[in-house]
C-alpha cells in the first residue's frame, strides 16, 4: 500500500505509541510500597486517565485558561489523591508522581516501527502533551522522532482543527501530505475534517488485558490505513527494515 505525496506521520502519543496504563501502574506501586500506600494503582491509572478528556474540555470551551498538561494533570492527581484517601505524600512526592506522564514506556513495536517509517517519512508526535513532557518522554524511552510537535503549539488541544492544522503548517506541507496516526477514532476522524491523511493503529490493551475485548478494529475502509501495531504500519506503507 502506498499513500500518494505523504511526506510526514504525526502520531497520537498517550496509548498509540506509549503504555500509559502500564507506566503510571509501575510507578503508582512503587510509591505505595515505600509509603505503604493500601491503594488499587491499576484503579488509579484508569481514573486518573477517565480526567483527562474533561479537563482538555474546559480548556478548549474557555472555561478556563490555557494550561499545560502537567498542569492539568496535577489539578486531577490532587482530587484523586483525596478520593482514594491518600493525605501521606509530601509536595515533592506527589510531583513526582505526577510527572509519571513523562517517563512512559513505549509499546514494544513503537520504536522499530518509527524506525522503518523514518526511512521514508518525517515523523513526529502531535500529542497534548506539551512539547518538555514529549521530549522528556523521548529521551528517556528513546523514542526516534525527526522533531517535536505538540497541541501547545496551537494553543489548541485536540481535536481542535487548529491542533492539526497548525502542526501541517509547521512542517511546511498541505493537509493531504500529513497522515494522523492514532488508536482513538475521535482523534482521526478530527483530522480527516482537517484534511490530513488517517491511519489506525489497534491498541486493545490501552485500558489493560481484561478490557481488550471491549476495543473494536474498525473495517479495513474506515481510514487510509488500518494497522495492527506501527510495525505493521510500516510494512503497509512499503517501509523496509532498517538496514
Amino acid at each position: 500500500m502506498t499513500l500518494p505525496d505523504v511526506d510526514a506521520l504525526v502520531f497520537d502519543v498517550f496509548g498509540t505509541v506509549v503504555d500509559w496504563r502500564s507506566g503510571v501502574v509501575r510507578d503508582g506501586r512503587r510509591l505505595g510500597e515505600a509509603k505503604e500506600l493500601d491503594v488499587d494503582w491499576a484503579a488509579f491509572a484508569d481514573a486518573w486517565r477517565e480526567e483527562y478528556q474533561p479537563s482538555l474540555a474546559r480548556v478548549r470551551r474557555g472555561e478556563i485558561p490555557w494550561r499545560n498538561l502537567d498542569a492539568l494533570h496535577r489539578e486531577s492527581l490532587e482530587r484523586l489523591l483525596d478520593r482514594f484517601d491518600v493525605d501521606e505524600l509530601t509536595d515533592g512526592e506527589t510531583e513526582h508522581l505526577n510527572r509519571v506522564w513523562h517517563r512512559l514506556d513505549p509499546w514494544p513495536d513503537a520504536v522499530p516501527g518509527l524506525n522503518r517509517l523514518r526511512s521514508d517519512f518525517l515523523v513526529a508526535p502531535l500529542s497534548n502533551g506539551h512539547v518538555r513532557l514529549l521530549t522528556n518522554m523521548a529521551k528517556r524511552a528513546g523514542i526516534p522522532w525527526d522533531l517535536i510537535l505538540s497541541a501547545e503549539l496551537s494553543g489548541h488541544y485536540k481535536p481542535d482543527e487548529e491542533a492539526y492544522l497548525t502542526a501541517v503548517d509547521l512542517l511546511d506541507l498541505r493537509p493531504e501530505e500529513v497522515v494522523m496516526v492514532a488508536a482513538h477514532e475521535r482523534d482521526l476522524e478530527a483530522s480527516r475534517e482537517a484534511g490530513l491523511r488517517t491511519a489506525y493503529v489497534h491498541r486493545p490493551s490501552e485500558w489493560g488485558p481484561e478490557r481488550a475485548d471491549e476495543v473494536e478494529r474498525p473495517d479495513e475502509s474506515a481510514y487510509d490505513v488500518v494497522a495492527e501495531d506501527v510495525v505493521d504500519l510500516a510494512e503497509r506503507l512499503g517501509s523496509g527494515p532498517v538496514a
